[in-house]
Parts: C-alpha cells; structure tokens; sequence
C-alpha cells in the first residue's frame, strides 16, 4: 500500500512538471509569434516608406548626374552649352521645320526650301491619293446602294465591276496611309538634321580651313620588266587626293 502511494504521488508530480512546462512553452511561443508579426509589419510599412523616398531621391539624383556627367566624366560648361544648343536646334525644327536649321545657321536658306519643299510634295501626293480613294469609294457606295441596277454615277469608272472597285479603293487608301508616314518621317528627319549639325559644327571644325588637293602621282607597279631601274619594280602614272581636315 505504501509502496502504491509513492508511485501515485510520483506520477502526479511528473504530470504537475509537464503540464507546468507545456503551458510555460505555449505562453511564451505565442507571444513571440505576436511580436514577431508585430516587429514584421512595422519593418514592412518602415521599408515602404523608405523604399518610396529613397526611390524618388536616387531618380532625382540619377537625372541630375545624368545631365552633368557621361559615362562618369563630369562635362566642362563647353559641353553643356554645346548640348544645349543642340537641344534648342532640334525642339525647334520639331515644332516648326526650318527653325532649327536657321537657328545652326550656314546653309538654311538651302535647306529650308528643300524641306517645306517635301513637305507640300507630301501634301500634295496625300491630296491626290484621297481624291482617287473617294472616287473609288463613292461609286462603290452607289453600286452596292442601288443593287447595281442604276447607271454608273461615275462614267470613268463605267467599265469598273464591284471586285475591281474594291481593289482599287484599298490600293489608294494604302497609298495615302504611306503618304501620311513617309511626311511624318521627312518632319522628324528634319529635327534629327539639325540637331546633327549643330552637334558637327559645335564639336569638329568643318569650315574653311579644310583644303583638298589633286595633283598627278606616280604609282608603284607590282609588274616585273627587266628593263625597269628600280630592279624589276615598275611604276605606273596616278592621281592623288589630298585632304587636310582640321
């Protein structure tokens, strides 16, 4: 009997200590876990905002370094002034072709009727396209209307069954969409023009200190002869051109 309530009180008191331990572990455990999730939200919503600002203030500094730095040399005011100008030269001739080559100077009393030369060959050329569209467009529309039982509207266009219609109103239209294009090309290869030469006239001396000369030469000849006094190497007469660029 002794012996059996020492054994109860035994296994009484190791289930005491383990309950005591388990409630002691759980307790802890979960608290931890809420402080964790609570650490980790406040670092999330911290890093957000950091990340925020600290985003808008490298772009800041990206596009100011940008603007005065290439590939991590710092531009002298030369270089600044000179893309500069260049900038102005092509918004210009963006906003109004010509501008800019009269802005780079030299040659834009050449350059300036050649563009808006373009440019009206272009409008003129869309004109045509869009008459000859609505031409093939217009009798179209009256053929299918009146059920091509009505005479033709359009007498040139008489002998023109509905198949031929179609085809030629698509030719013309694809035509006039490339007319469009192809001016709408001619306006930006005028801004890229005069940014490229105020960048060549800014950056390289291309004016008048470039000479060129052509004079006659003579040439060696690789044909063997056995009469020649440079020991069977002959020569052959030649022009050269000489140009100094400066």
């Amino acid at each position: 009997m002794r012996y059996i309530i020492i054994a109860l009180f035994l296994l009484t008191s190791i289930a005491g200590v383990r309950a005591q331990q388990d409630s002691t572990k759980a307790v802890p455990l979960k608290d931890k876990l809420q402080v964790a999730d609570s650490i980790a939200t406040a670092q999330d919503t911290t890093k957000k905002e950091e990340t925020r600002k600290e985003r808008k203030e490298r772009e800041r500094a990206q596009k100011e370094r940008d603007k005065y730095y290439y590939k991590g040399i710092k531009k002298d005011s030369a270089r600044l002034e000179i893309e500069h100008v260049s900038r102005v030269a092509w918004k210009r001739s963006l906003m109004l072709p010509g501008w800019g080559q009269y802005t780079n100077g030299g040659l834009w009393w050449v350059k300036v009727p050649i563009i808006y030369g373009g440019l009206v060959s272009g409008y003129l050329v869309f004109d045509y396209w869009q008459w000859y569209y609505k031409k093939f467009l217009d009798e179209l529309a009256w053929r299918v209307e009146t059920n091509g039982q009505e005479a033709p509207r359009d007498p040139d266009l008489e002998f023109y069954q509905i198949p031929g219609l179609v085809a030629q109103k698509d030719y013309a239209r694809r035509n006039r969409d490339l007319t469009i294009l192809v001016t709408v090309g001619f306006w930006g290869l005028n801004a890229i023009e005069a940014y490229v030469d105020s960048m060549l006239k800014n950056r390289w001396n291309i004016g008048s200190d470039m000479t060129m000369k052509i004079g006659p030469t003579l040439m060696p000849s690789y044909s063997f002869s056995g009469n020649s006094a440079l020991g069977g190497l002959g020569v052959a007469p030649g022009i050269k051109l000489t140009m100094n660029i400066r």
